[in-house]
């Protein structure tokens, strides 16, 4: 693997548009960068640029709000699913220091099943900015719309039927997360990073390029790899409950957000997190089983609280 060492770029319009020998190549192609990598990039794909540049000029704009004003909309429920969550809160699994970041939580709006309501908090919006509800929903379901197809081309590759996947992700409870990372205080802890070495909670992360530089992954060798994209390209990782399914077969992926070397800089980003719906048994997919099922089934929803205590942003 130290031939390359570039997380492998992919169209996924070959995937939705081209032959079947085109097909063929981005399924292989997308299973294998997963697995050997833990991300690939997507360099063309069906969501609108205009609206991720909007998205990103409404977070900007949020973010320069006063402190009082932001924390009008930190959500009391659900593990801050939903809204605002203030700076140096949230901190990675098992480690004592707080991330250098705020963020902002997009849940989905509209249900199939009315029942699983008990699950999704209502969306906050915020009053001060205009075209914010509008922007983040038209984002929201765009990345919810390529996450299914992206999982599609996986469940291909896992030879599972086109249910599969597909079932779990009606009524999901994925997750847009628009992020600010501000510019470094001098008097920040020394151990603090802007996000530490961490595994995603959910299926697979899709994420907007960001502004500026700094993401890294753990490769499957053991090095930090820079993943350089622009903001016209999509990032995807795997995250645990794609690990648990898989039987490690694509395991998660441990990813950080390095500080800058400019500490004045400002670097924003927006994750779709996305999770099956809170009915879903993780359960070991047949052509993974081996020798035999590493972790027993468990409900997504009661993983996802689980890890959701153990990054702090609920209590235990």
């Amino acid at each position: 693997m130290d031939t390359m060492r570039k997380v492998p770029e992919l169209s996924l319009m070959s995937f939705l548009n081209g032959t079947n020998n085109d097909k063929t190549a981005f399924v292989n192609n997308l299973f294998s960068g997963l697995k050997d990598y833990g991300f690939i990039v997507l360099v063309d794909h069906p969501v609108d640029y205009a609206v991720t540049n909007k998205a990103y000029s409404l977070i900007h704009e949020f973010f320069q709000l006063n402190e009082e004003t932001k924390k009008k909309y930190v959500c009391k429920e659900g593990g801050g699913q939903r809204g605002y969550t203030a700076f140096g809160v949230e901190h990675a699994k098992n480690s004592p220091f707080p991330d250098l970041k705020e963020f902002w939580h997009v849940g989905r709006e509209t249900l199939v099943n009315p029942e699983m309501k008990k699950y999704f908090p209502e969306n906050i919006w915020p009053t001060e900015i205009n075209e914010f509800q509008d922007t983040f929903l038209k984002l929201y379901n765009a990345l919810d719309t390529t996450s299914v197809v992206i999982l599609d081309a996986l469940g291909m590759a896992l030879d599972v039927p086109q249910t599969y996947f597909r079932s779990m992700l009606q009524d999901g409870n994925s997750i847009l997360r628009p992020i600010h990372y501000p510019p470094l205080d001098k008097n920040a802890p020394k151990n603090c990073v802007r996000s530490a070495a961490h595994e995603d909670i959910n299926l697979i992360t899709v994420m907007v390029g960001a502004t500026t530089s700094g993401l890294e992954l753990l490769d499957r060798d053991g090095k930090w790899l820079p993943v350089k994209t622009t903001d016209k390209q999509l990032v995807v990782d795997s995250g645990d409950m794609l690990s648990r399914l898989t039987n490690d077969v694509i395991p998660a992926t441990t990813h950080r957000v390095v500080n800058p070397d400019d500490a004045s800089t400002n670097r924003y980003s927006m994750p779709f997190f996305v999770h099956p719906n809170p009915d879903t048994v993780l359960s070991c997919v047949p052509s993974c089983v081996g020798t035999g099922a590493k972790y027993d089934p468990i409900n997504s929803h009661e993983w996802l609280m689980i890890r959701l205590k153990e990054i702090g942003l609920m209590k235990k």
